[in-house]
């Protein structure tokens, strides 16, 4: 599949969907692959700088479905897959944090971009924190990803700092920014 088999008419507006997914098909495995190696290409995030194979990411992202404490939301573009975000819940020996869950891993496939879908993903995770009971939503992010520290920071999240040495890529080290947002009516913690 092609970036133009996804994008959509110019005379139309894409449909936009993000939902928690469970399970998937080889097909949908295959399009969030090539969303993931077209979005680490395109420099974001992810943790990989250079795309690390197609069976390393197909045994990625099977293993993903089979730990207790994420939860898998993908972003699709007229029913294609392209992107995803992952909201991590902490472990259950981490009493004194319980009350707070993280954003981890989020990206739109750069071919799907300028749509309103990040802010859409973004969205669907807060609430699926919500609905699980959360108080609080940490995420954090290279400095290099304007759009995404603007899309966070339009959305009410809160920088609380910047870690200097957060990741390497291409030989230089890029600093890292860290917000939080608070779920709960009112802006309360518990």
């Amino acid at each position: 599949m092609s970036a133009s088999d996804i994008r959509p008419p110019a005379d139309r507006a894409p449909m936009l969907s993000v939902e928690r997914v469970g399970d998937f098909t080889e097909d949908e495995l295959h399009e969030l692959c090539e969303a993931t190696d077209a979005a680490v290409i395109g420099g974001g995030g992810f943790g990989w700088v250079n795309p690390p194979g197609r069976q390393a990411l197909e045994r990625y992202f099977r293993g993903l479905l089979l730990v207790p404490e994420r939860e898998l939301f993908v972003a699709r573009m007229d029913g294609h897959l392209v992107g995803s975000a992952q909201l991590v819940r902490p472990p259950r020996n981490n009493e004194a944090q319980a009350f707070a869950a993280q954003l981890m891993h989020a990206f739109i496939a750069p071919y799907a971009r300028g749509h309103g879908l990040a802010r859409l993903l973004t969205l669907r995770v807060e609430d699926g924190a919500r609905a699980l009971g959360y108080h609080v939503l940490n995420l954090d992010v290279r400095e290099t990803q304007t759009a995404a520290i603007a899309l966070y920071e339009s959305l009410g999240y809160i920088r609380w700092g910047v870690h200097p040495a957060y990741a390497r890529i291409a030989g230089r080290t890029v600093a890292g920014v860290h917000y939080y947002k608070l779920l709960q009516p009112g802006g309360r913690i518990g």
